[in-house]
């Protein structure tokens, strides 16, 4: 499949929210239970390193990092959102977008990015550990769905090579 990768746009938000919200619906994916407005995922997130699969003018996946602190101590940390579209999955577009933003990220001076990955999110695990992440731990029983149901969150992190070494 041909697609490029690109900054994300305010007018991509329609289609990642899309996106966002098909993994809402999987409750495996996030313990997001509805998908916010522009204004406040734009608030929450890093405005650089945020980043859109398109082909075409559709929108096939998206990566994009937060602050884990507003301490100066922790700027080089990150934690990461990754979401692809249902029938884009397998096709090399998570990979490449989390590649991608390892990339860019080093170039803005992260040194580690993290996630915490919903214990049966293993296809996010997997792409997460395809990617040089590793799992540091996990926290048993951190948050609870909307159905009542408990999940355990796996902690993976990726230390640049480059930076913070």
């Amino acid at each position: 499949m041909d697609f490029i990768i690109d900054n994300m746009k305010e007018t991509d938000w329609q289609q990642v929210a899309e996106i966002y919200l098909a993994g809402i619906k999987t409750e495996i994916a996030t313990f997001q239970n509805d998908v916010p407005t522009w204004e406040d995922w734009n608030h929450g997130h890093s405005t650089k390193c945020r980043f859109v699969a398109r082909a075409g003018d559709n929108v096939l996946g998206w990566v994009a990092i937060s602050p884990v602190s507003s301490r100066c101590v922790y700027a080089g940390v990150a934690e990461v959102s990754v979401y692809i579209g249902e029938e884009y999955k397998g096709m090399g577009v998570g990979t490449a977008l989390l590649n991608y933003l390892i990339e860019q990220s080093e170039k803005e001076g992260y040194w580690t990015l993290q996630s915490g990955i919903i214990k049966e999110n293993i296809s996010s695990r997997n792409l997460h550990k395809k990617c040089g992440f590793r799992e540091i731990g996990y926290r048993e029983n951190l948050g609870k769905m909307n159905n009542g149901k408990w999940h355990d969150v796996i902690l993976m992190e990726r230390r640049s090579k480059h930076i913070g070494n």
